[in-house]
């Protein structure tokens, strides 16, 4: 009779390195989400982690396609910018280093639609 050890315990999976907004970043985002949302502009958004970028994607309507994406690249960091903010057309409004700064484009469009 042969004795086999235990199989041991398979260690926790851990998931594919992903890139992701943190705590500091979701908050400046959504801080612009919620008055856009307060002033009737948007009314939905969609949030996207991959492998390379992470996404924030903003609606008006859940099945259009985004009025705009706020996009992550760290690959970028010595380049362009980290933050990246996409217009529904595809051209980039805004690119940079600063969050702030590059989600300014967004709400400048705010300042226009209460004006309005």
């Amino acid at each position: 009779m042969t004795f086999n050890p235990p199989t041991p315990f398979p260690g926790p999976v851990r998931p594919a390195d992903e890139v992701g907004f943190d705590r500091r970043e979701l908050s400046a985002i959504l801080r612009v989400y919620g008055r856009m949302v307060a002033a009737g502009e948007w009314r939905d958004y969609a949030l996207s982690c991959r492998r390379d970028c992470a996404v924030f994607a903003v609606f008006r309507r859940t099945a259009e396609q985004p009025l705009y994406r706020i996009e992550k690249h760290p690959r970028l960091r010595g380049r362009q910018g980290i933050y990246a903010v996409i217009g529904p057309d595809g051209r980039v409004l805004r690119r940079g280093h600063d969050l702030a700064q590059v989600l300014r484009v967004v709400e400048r469009r705010l300042i226009r639609a209460v004006e309005a």
